[in-house]
């Protein structure tokens, strides 16, 4: 990956491109991978590396992934979901991402070229949810997610589907999917936020980011072909880096 940097900020696992002028002060995008392909922060940058941005893009490995596996590997992360995807995964995950972020930034700031101007984020799938959590706490300047999880309580019922289980709801489970329903939580979006979908995701995908859109008046780009993943170096993956790059170009200055 060309002029790719890899390391750790603040605990957290990253790998950050330059921007198109290393020289100039640029903005900075921050972004969290899916737990589907592409699932790490490597593969993220490969997928969508939004070249020629004046913007550093950072890609922040997700907590319960990669080098942060829990003890035991692939098998224990699945374990865990199974035994509660929402309170075992989703929700410590995501609360995890958003609390480390502010040292993880600050440190990147410091250590990043000219890294001194606006902040943007984005992300896909189990990520979106930390882009569209900071989004509605931080100051974001734009914002970009990818097979969005709008609203998480769908995105669970995909998963009933898809593995054909039952999810054992219960009164914890339902208050973390109903803080993490951005398709209620609407008016705590302020910044301009681009909405990606695959025409052949899951319904549970696609109806919450059409609510979502309806809600913003905001842009939804709908790419052929795809369904939830986009693996690096696919017609999908391009498209959606396409989408991102033009997007954060109209609305993120250095």
């Amino acid at each position: 990956m060309r002029e790719a940097i890899e390391g750790v900020a603040a605990g957290v696992p990253f790998v950050a491109l330059a921007p198109a002028d290393p020289a100039a002060p640029a903005a900075l995008l921050a972004g969290w991978h899916l737990m589907e392909e592409p699932s790490n922060e490597r593969a993220f940058a490969e997928a969508v590396p939004m070249t020629g941005l004046q913007a550093w893009r950072v890609y922040f490995g997700l907590p319960l992934t990669g080098a942060r596996l829990p003890e035991g590997g692939p098998a224990e992360l699945f374990r865990l979901a199974s035994e509660d995807a929402v309170l075992n995964v989703f929700a410590p995950v995501t609360e995890q991402a958003v609390a480390e972020f502010p040292a993880a930034l600050a440190e990147l700031r410091d250590r990043l070229p000219g890294a001194t101007g606006p902040l943007g984020v984005f992300g896909g799938s189990a990520g979106s949810l930390v882009a569209l959590e900071l989004l509605a706490r931080a100051d974001v300047e734009a914002a970009a997610v990818v097979s969005p999880v709008a609203r998480l309580a769908p995105v669970i019922g995909r998963n009933e589907r898809l593995f054909d289980i039952t999810y054992p709801w219960t009164p914890k489970s339902r208050a973390v999917a109903d803080h993490y329903d951005f398709v209620r939580r609407a008016g705590e979006l302020t910044a301009p936020l681009l909405l990606v979908a695959g025409a052949d995701d899951d319904v549970a995908v696609r109806e919450p980011a059409e609510a979502l859109r309806e809600k913003l008046g905001t842009e939804l780009v709908t790419v052929d072909g795809m369904a939830h993943e986009f693996p690096p170096g696919t017609p999908e993956a391009k498209a959606v880096d396409a989408a991102f790059t033009a997007w954060f170009a109209r609305r993120l200055r250095a």
